[in-house]
């Protein structure tokens, strides 16, 4: 072998040992490569926040979240020690939600678990209770976000005047002709309204969940009634299969009209009993400043019973007493509704007071619960 073919051999070898040995250190430099954080969840609640972590690593890093709604500051750095800050935007949608934001410094990885409560203005459903035993939230409105009712949620009426009751108002569809909101958001609560435009009364009569509606449960909903005579405001509840009246069913939560302030009242209506016959299941109590603060309707609907009640007080009481449909109807499902009526049989009995409009009617709340 030649000397040149040796020192060539030799040379090649040499290289081949270093590379490796370089190789080597490089891997173990980038083994020891660390970072920790001092937290590893973040519970945010619907509305969002901003939430700081700190840092330490020997390297530089970058910071990674799952999804659009975490962003965090700074995104990355050289510093060893460092604090981020993450931001958890609103969530605008009922169901909870987690995400995660990775921490990448050279080879090592740190990993922060982000859960968001639903939305709605709700900090958790958990934390909306309801006021009997053995139910858990179902559907809500908080009424806390937009402008206007969710149209995912609620749908209006469209009536001209005596479709119903020989009512005077028109129900439209979200806004007038000249482009008045019969309905609104706002400071947190549902606005029911009813006023005068170009010689026509105007109100909303709006529908939850209404095509498919729901069988027993509790229905809550948090009111302050309108003032005036022809005032008519409601919450109840009619069957989403409706076919007939009264035999279908109808279940009144909370009537009051303005001719009779204050006095507020529950009541069933069947074949078996209804008002044209004067058989009708109704209670009534004065409640003290009905139209001017806000009050809780309630209703606790279940294949035995009907309970309404009145700040928590039981109001009305009606049993199931097995005769079927023509005394209980009841077993079907049944979707809410709110409006604000303006005359009509009842709320105009004793005339009406233009001078009352516009008037208005404030719902904080409507909460579902069932079993």
């Amino acid at each position: 072998m030649s000397k040149r073919i040796s020192l060539t051999l030799c040379l090649l070898a040499y290289v081949f040992l270093t590379a490796c040995g370089e190789d080597d250190g490089s891997k173990a430099a980038a083994s020891s490569n660390y970072v920790t954080v001092d937290k590893t969840t973040i519970n945010s609640q619907g509305q969002g926040g901003d939430f700081t972590v700190a840092l330490q690593t020997n390297h530089e890093w970058a910071a990674k979240p799952s999804d659009s709604w975490i962003v965090v500051t700074p995104a990355n750095s050289t510093l060893q020690n460092a604090t981020i800050t993450i931001t958890v935007k609103k969530n605008d949608q009922f169901a909870p939600r987690e995400g995660q934001v990775t921490i990448m410094a050279g080879s090592a990885r740190e990993y922060i678990k982000v859960a968001q409560a639903g939305g709605d203005g709700i900090p958790d459903p958990d934390a909306i209770s309801c006021p009997l035993p053995g139910y858990s939230l179902s559907w809500n409105d908080e009424f806390d976000s937009g402008t206007s009712p969710d149209p995912g949620k609620w749908t209006y009426q469209e009536a001209n005047p005596g479709w119903v009751n020989n009512e005077l108002q028109t129900y439209v569809r979200e806004k007038t002709p000249d482009g008045t909101k019969v309905a609104d958001l706002k400071d947190g609560k549902l606005r029911i309204k009813c006023f005068k435009e170009n010689g026509k009364i105007y109100s909303a009569r709006l529908y939850a969940n209404v095509r498919t509606g729901w069988t027993y449960g509790y229905f809550e909903a948090k009111i302050k009634l309108p003032k005036g005579r022809g005032t008519w405001p409601a919450f109840w509840m009619m069957p989403v299969n409706f076919t007939a009246w009264p035999d279908d069913g109808e279940i009144d939560i909370m009537e009051e009209v303005g001719t009779n302030p204050n006095y507020v009242s529950s009541s069933l209506h069947a074949k078996g009993h209804y008002h044209a016959n004067n058989t009708q299941v109704t209670a009534e109590r004065f409640l003290e400043g009905a139209e001017d603060d806000f009050h809780v309707y309630a209703l606790e609907w279940t294949p035995d019973y009907i309970q309404s009640y009145v700040d928590g007080e039981k109001l009305l009481y009606y049993e199931n007493d097995g005769s079927g449909k023509v005394n209980w109807p009841y077993n079907t499902p049944f979707y809410v509704i709110l409006n604000l009526a303006w005359g009509g049989t009842w709320g105009g009995m004793n005339g009406v007071d233009e001078s009352a409009l516009p008037c208005v009617m404030e719902v904080e709340y409507v909460r579902v619960f069932q079993k």
